[in-house]
Parts: C-alpha cells; structure tokens; sequence
C-alpha cells in the first residue's frame, strides 16, 4: 500500500502537540472508499481473523474505545488506518516499506499458504489490515504501543515491510518491521519532524538504548545478535553510526522515481534555505538517498504545512504534472505526493495545552489530496457523523468520501481553471474547522467550573502558550485520562461540534461541487452557440 508520512514533534509544532498524520493510498488500479467511525468496547471482536492471512488472534477482553478510518467495502478486511483512543494515544498505521534481499533471505516474510491436497492451510502473518484493530484499543501510552505491535510481530510475524506512529501528548514514536519477525523503532526528536515515503527510514540507530535504558530506541530482542549473523551492518570500520536504512531498507532505481522524491520536496518545502535544494548543484536532490530522516524546521509547523506537503504535486518545480515548467518528460518523471488514488488522510494532534477531555483533534480529507479539504474533528465522541460515516461502495455525493472523488476527477483535467475554486473552498473550510474547533475549546472549558477554577486554567493556557513550556495543563495517569475522557458532558458537546463541521463541509462541498461541474460543463468539447457561426 502506497502512502506518505509525517510526524511532527512537539517543539516543532506550532502549538506544542505532537502531530501525526499519513496519506493513505490504495494500490494502484484501486479505490478503496472510507468511513470514519467510532468503535465502541463492546463492538470490538474477542476473537480476531485477518482476511488476508487467515490468521485468529485471540484479544484481551479490556479494550478502550477508539476512532478507525476502515473500507466501507470489508472483501480484504478492516483497514482501520488511524484513530485514537480513550487514553488520548493515537495511531498511523501503515506506511508501507521497503527492503533487500539480505534482510529476506535471513527472516523470510511469513506469508499465507493456502490449503493443497491433504496439506491444510498455513496462517500468514499480520499487516496493515490488522494492525489498528489489534494494537489501538489496549495501549494506554505512546510506547506501550510500541511494546505491543512488537510483541505481536515476534509471536505472529508479518507478511509486509511496515512503518507505525505511535504518539501521545508527550512522545512520537515511529517503528518499522525488518523482515517476517524483527523490528525497530525510535523516539520523534521533540524539536524535529520526520518525512516517510514508502521506504525504511530511520538512518540512524543506537542498539545499546534499544537493548538496555530503551530512551529513544527499542527493538526485537535479537536484533544484534541478528545483524552480526547476518551480516546486515554496513557501516565502515565503526567509524559511522549504525545506519538501519543501508542495512534493511533500499537504494533501488524504482525508489528513484517513486520514493525520494517526495522526502525532498516535503524537506524542501519546511526548510527552504538550509540548503540548495535544485539545479545541479544541489545538496540534494529528488533522487538522492541520504535525505535525513528527520530534521528541524526553519519555522514551527502547522496543520495547513501538513496538508500542503502530503497534497503536493511538486509545485514550482519541473515536475510538476499540472505546471508550465520543464516539460512532459519532467512533468511525469516522479510520484506525486498528492495522487488520485488517495482514500483519506488522518492527522492525530495530541494538544497539551486542553484539558483532557477534548485534547485529542483527528483532522480528516478523503479523496486526492489536491481537490479536498482537511476539516477537524474530536474523536472522544460516541458517535461519528454521517457524511463520514455512511460511505458506500454506491456512488453519491450524499457523503464526503464520494463527494471529494467526484471534483477531483472533474478537475483533474482542468486543473487551471478550476484551482481557483479548489483552494477557496479549503480556505474556507479550513479557517471554519480552527474557528469550530476555538468556540468548542472555550464551550468545553466554561462547562461546570467556577469562576475561580475558570481563572485558573486561562492562567495556565496563557502560560503554556508565552513560554511553550514542556509541560501539561492537566497532568494525569492514564486511567485517570480514560476517567476524564469518559465525561458525558464534554461527549455531548464534542459530538455537537463534530456534527456542526459536517453540516458546515457538506455546504460547503456541494457548492464546490456544483462550482467545478459547471466549469467542465461550459468546457464540453460539444458546446455550441449561434454566435460560433
């Protein structure tokens, strides 16, 4: 599964929330329509089957309500993509990796073999279409669920090369499958954001906090003992850091054209004079592969730059495919980001700065990327609207998912004339989404206190925002946060709200819609007039 990531840390955000967000692309040929839903505990299955590798997973019997983005069409399982939980983690899961052969022969995938004969049928691992059902309901912390997607590839393996983000209000923490058992992950740096583009990423590893203190590194418990066998450690006569990257991941030509080119354009994008990023010249390049894998921005980062960056389509440069520069060979040398057959972006903002309750903001766009809109929604709700919850395998633009599918194919071939359009309604929606999001904050935080207590907490909110201090306006375990999550009152308001976006966006989509269907119908190659006499 194609996809692109982002992960934002908390220092270099432009709020102070850890931010993590991730394109999800279907394969190629495919579409794969989307819902958002809520799954409540008693909704989430005991006893799990994959689809696709007909694995069975018994589950605990504890889990948290939680957010998923699953296929309204379940032929190939549930997808559930990304979403948080009651404990205020959330979770992007997958993007889709690379590897060598190296690393293939020495841990083989553990693929489904299906019955033959008298031989029965053989269990595959898990993947992307397991990893959100079977991790996200029964993780309280970022790194717990590091600990569990671990615990769970070294029992059960995996069929796929992965990438997941984990984050909380505190930590990001990004871990990425090597092999059919083995894995590795690293803490966010708090002052960096990091760029994933369907290839194994981390480029630099530290095996003795992963082995030992597990501060900003963890790992498969064998995993040195696995390199030195196999002899995965490319490094120079110890004179460079171990780098995963040489080691499990790829240099491949393909990666050339399809992958680092997006790395590049997101970097150069949020660091666009640290170096020279074009002409010959350049530091580096679109097909360059040593692009970092995180790297500290020249300015904070916001919602919008995340939307930007994972809806590119390389503008002001040759390659772009709806631009005036270089030419068709240039136009359509590289993978766009932003590409048609994106099903949904997700993007988890953990805000410390809110009481509990309703820190948690899972911004949501369905559709290719460069024709929709990224609007805000709170996840700790009972239920998920309509417009994004009722999506069909049924055409119709009664719901976003559809909707966004509709204008992006009608402006696809008239990109110039109805761009225009395009980024008023994101405006527009956009500044409604910060504005609904703000009156619900201060709804919420009016709700039951005093006028002492209400002081107070301005106090703190004024204090956290002047000195973006690391710290939190309501510090809690993570039951006491689950407690605090559970409150009927703050649900209420927060569905509200959820549901006001949705009636908002759905205006607002259906006049977008109505705007792009009368230019492509004025644009018919059948248009006549009798002024063309």
């Amino acid at each position: 599964m194609a996809c692109t990531t982002i992960l934002v840390g908390k220092d270099a955000s432009y709020d102070g929330s850890t931010i993590i967000a991730r394109n999800e692309d279907s394969a190629n040929g495919e579409f794969n329509p989307k819902r958002f839903i809520v799954v409540k505990p008693e909704e989430q299955p005991r006893e799990y089957k994959s689809v696709i590798s007909h694995l069975t997973i018994t589950l605990p019997d504890d889990p948290l309500q939680y957010t998923a983005v699953p296929n309204a069409d379940l032929k190939e399982g549930i997808w559930g993509e990304a979403g948080v939980n009651e404990a205020n983690v959330a979770m992007s899961a997958t993007e889709t990796l690379t590897t060598n052969e190296r690393v293939l022969g020495a841990d083989p995938f553990v693929e489904y073999t299906p019955a033959k004969g008298d031989e029965p049928e053989v269990p595959g691992g898990i993947g992307e279409e397991d990893f959100l059902t079977i991790v996200l309901p029964y993780i309280k912390t970022a790194r717990e669920g590091v600990e569990r997607l671990g615990a769970l590839l070294e029992e059960f393996g995996t069929y796929e090369m992965n990438g997941v983000a984990f984050s909380d209000s505190n930590e990001i923490w990004w871990l990425e499958t090597v092999g059919g058992h083995h894995w590795i992950a690293k803490r966010v740096p708090d002052e960096a954001y990091v760029t994933m583009p369907n290839q194994l990423g981390i480029d630099e590893f530290d095996l003795a906090d992963a082995l030992g203190d597990q501060e900003d590194h963890m790992c498969s418990a064998d995993l040195a003992e696995f390199i030195e066998a196999n002899h995965l450690d490319l490094a120079v006569e110890n004179t460079t850091p171990f780098n995963p990257r040489d080691a499990f991941g790829s240099h491949s030509d393909s990666d050339h054209v399809y992958n680092t080119p997006r790395a590049w354009y997101m970097q150069r994008f949020l660091n666009p004079y640290d170096e020279v990023w074009d002409g010959p010249d350049a530091d580096h390049k679109p097909e360059s592969d040593d692009i970092p894998w995180a790297r500290q921005p020249e300015r904070k980062v916001t919602i919008e730059d995340i939307k930007y960056v994972l809806s590119s389509h390389y503008q002001g440069t040759p390659f772009d495919p709806y631009g005036q520069l270089g030419d068709e060979r240039t136009r359509h040398m590289y993978r766009t980001i932003g590409i048609n057959r994106q099903s949904q972006l997700a993007v988890m903002q953990i805000r410390p700065y809110r009481p509990q309750a309703s820190r948690a903001i899972q911004w949501m766009a369905y559709g290719s990327n460069p024709f929709n809109t990224l609007v805000p929604f709170f996840p700790n709700v009972d239920s998920t609207p309509a417009y994004l919850e009722d999506t069909t395998t049924r055409v119709t633009s009664e719901n976003f998912y559809w909707a966004n599918r509709i204008i992006a194919a009608l402006c696809d071939g008239a990109f110039r004339s109805t761009s225009n359009a395009v980024e008023r309604y994101q405006e527009k929606t956009g500044a409604m989404g910060h504005r609904l999001v703000a009156a619900t904050d201060e709804q919420v935080a009016r709700l039951g206190l005093t006028a002492a207590e209400e002081a107070e907490q301005s106090a703190a909110e004024e204090e956290f925002e002047a000195d973006n201090v690391d710290g939190d306006v309501q510090p809690m375990d993570p039951d006491e946060i689950i407690a605090a999550v559970r409150n009927p009152e703050v649900r209420g308001i927060l569905a509200a709200a959820n549901q006001t976006m949705a009636d908002q966006l759905k205006t607002e989509t259906e006049k977008l819609l109505d705007s792009v269907l009368y230019t492509r119908s004025m644009e018919m190659k059948n248009g006549f007039h009798m002024s063309d006499f």
